[in-house]
């Protein structure tokens, strides 16, 4: 599995935590930044990593700023993306099964650290179940092409 990696200057932290896990688990991904705590806009990291994960150049993609919100907001405006916050682990679980959600977002200032890797290790470990839900995915891409 691929993983499209980012924050902003609020998410930097849990995001090197992230890549420890992703590098301990033996899974592939691309830093999209930021690089340092310097204020910067969130767009400027969601954008090109929820661009990368619609193009299929990646399977996934996790995001992270203060509230795990804005990043989130901004990702879900690329068509494709299906950008779920998720800042418990019942959450993470249902937003891969259900609703097949290929961008996890979440807050550094909201969530600890042992958390957050509970969540990721579970949203990356779930499948979609497809099934009913699957109607309703396909409803959420009628409305993006509309």
């Amino acid at each position: 599995m691929r993983i499209a990696l980012g924050s902003d200057h609020g998410g930097l932290i849990l995001k090197e935590e992230i890549k420890k896990y992703l590098v301990e688990k033996g899974l592939e991904y691309k830093d999209f930044g930021t690089h340092s705590t310097d204020s910067c806009d969130y767009p400027d990291i969601a954008l090109p990593a929820a661009k990368a994960v619609a193009a299929g150049e990646f399977d996934r993609g996790i995001l992270i700023c203060g509230t795990g919100i804005g990043i989130g907001i901004a990702a879900n405006k690329v068509n494709g993306i299906r950008a779920a916050l998720c800042h418990d682990t019942f959450s993470a679980r249902a937003s891969r099964e259900h609703n097949n959600a290929n961008i996890l977002t979440m807050g550094e200032r909201v969530i600890g650290r042992g958390l957050a890797l509970d969540i990721v290790d579970i949203w990356i470990k779930t499948e979609f179940s497809g099934g009913r839900h699957q109607n309703r995915v396909d409803k959420i891409h009628q409305i993006e092409n509309k």
